[in-house]
């Protein structure tokens, strides 16, 4: 299910900042080369994203799922003079492609990836972070929102990717996939948590953004 019709899109697109020419061969290469291309975030999320940053203005941004780095670059740009952003996947496969877009957007020294399973690096992180992004295994997001909160500063920020899953979380539950599922799951933690302010836009698969109070 297309949840933004393809028109709405492209006239978005059309009023919306252009991609940089790192990030336009980065989406077209993925698009090439690698599976699952629809799991980049892509020119509007991608443009939010880095609107979103440069609003927060962070010191330190945790990235769950780096996938082939085009959300990081855009989370990057609004990182402070002395800020980094620490990435993480799973998938060893997506480094050196991740790394050489990562130095040629300018960022080799502000984004820093790290190869495993979030849930054993991120408890060794030593950091308290300003804006976190989940964009990883559906059924881990519940985990990695727990494991975060601790980390995360008062008036920091979630965003959590892909929570309308195609337009899967408004089937009836007995049709909706295991990904859909733990959406919805998610959503309704994230609702039932009085410790945070929560706000979900329908751009492209859903984003909720969170505060911490």
């Amino acid at each position: 299910m297309d949840v933004i019709p393809a028109a709405v899109e492209a006239f978005a697109e059309k009023y919306t900042s252009p991609e940089t020419e790192v990030l336009r061969r980065l989406n077209r290469e993925t698009h090439l080369e690698v599976e699952r291309p629809h799991m980049l975030s892509g020119h509007l999320q991608g443009q939010f994203f880095q609107l979103i940053s440069h609003m927060i203005r962070p010191r330190r941004i945790l990235e769950i799922g780096t996938y082939t780095g085009y959300s990081a670059i855009c989370l990057a740009q609004g990182l402070t003079n002395d800020g980094l952003l620490y990435t993480i996947d799973i998938n060893e496969e997506m480094e050196d492609r991740c790394l050489r877009y990562f130095k040629e957007a300018g960022l080799a020294d502000k984004i820093k990836m790290h190869i495993g399973k979030a849930v054993d690096i991120i408890p060794q992180m030593n950091e308290t972070f300003d804006l976190v992004f989940i964009d990883a295994d559906k059924a881990g997001y519940d985990d990695y929102y727990d494991l975060v909160w601790d980390k995360l500063r008062t008036g920091g920020f979630i965003l959590a990717d892909n929570v309308i899953y195609h337009g899967e979380v408004l089937l009836p539950a007995a049709e909706q996939s295991a990904n859909a599922k733990a959406m919805v799951r998610f959503c309704e933690k994230v609702l039932a948590d009085g410790r945070a302010e929560k706000l979900l836009l329908t751009i492209r698969d859903g984003v909720l953004i969170i505060r911490k109070k």
